[in-house]
């Protein structure tokens, strides 16, 4: 099986430390993010992982070279310009000829990928988004009316979403509805699917998860590994 990890973002929010290291090869713990994500992926049985490249890209090949070092196979794809989420999917398109895994590179999770693919497979999906339920506590009381009297009040309340997790698995056909050298993002590809009548399902992931956007959650990603959360 093979999983493409889209690891060429600029990392902006995790500045200063991204502008000498890519936010995907950061060190979390003894390993870097990459290499937790692409030994999970091992684990689960794939044997071959594309590495969707874009700013700072000779550092991927001098860290982990063709994968022999961890026993899993490594190549790389290089964006002359910033591509989106799914447009640099059609730069190895001759490569992905069956079902394929797409994540995010600053997503730790230490998710069953073998299920997420039995689930795509049984299910003859064309494309799967995993969704992850959050919590979001809000910092301010909230008030409820009508016809301006106040039927109730509920205090600082936490409100529930279900997001997108950054990953997702693919049949070859969907990469037909991407346009060619565009900036193209796994959203639009998504609500091109859902117009052109395609199978779009979803797999709620109940596993770890975090994405790693902003300093606090580089922080979080060091204690939650030091406590064997991943």
């Amino acid at each position: 099986m093979k999983a493409v990890i889209l690891a060429g973002g600029l990392g902006t929010r995790l500045m200063p430390l991204t502008k000498i290291i890519p936010k995907p090869l950061l060190p979390v713990g003894e390993k870097s993010l990459l290499e937790i994500t692409i030994l999970n992926l091992k684990k689960f049985g794939f044997d071959e992982v594309i590495l969707a490249t874009n700013y700072k890209s000779d550092l991927f090949e001098s860290y982990f070279g063709d994968g022999s070092k961890i026993g899993i196979k490594i190549t790389y794809s290089k964006e002359k310009e910033p591509l989106g989420t799914a447009g640099p999917l059609l730069l190895v398109e001759d490569k992905l000829t069956e079902p394929f895994l797409v994540m995010n590179g600053d997503i730790l999770t230490n998710m069953d990928f073998s299920k997420l693919i039995g689930f795509h497979k049984e299910n003859s999906a064309d494309f799967t988004v995993v969704s992850k339920k959050l919590e979001h506590p809000l910092h301010y009381g909230v008030v409820k009316t009508e016809n301006n009297k106040v039927t109730a009040i509920e205090e600082k309340p936490v409100i529930e979403s279900e997001i997108n997790a950054g990953i997702y698995i693919l049949s070859p056909n969907t990469l037909s509805l991407i346009p060619e050298n565009k900036f193209f993002t796994m959203t639009e590809l998504i609500k091109s699917l859902i117009t052109n009548k395609n199978n779009v399902l979803r797999y709620q992931l109940n596993d770890y998860w975090l994405d790693i956007g902003h300093m606090s959650d580089y922080k979080k990603a060091q204690d939650d590994i030091k406590q064997g959360l991943v």
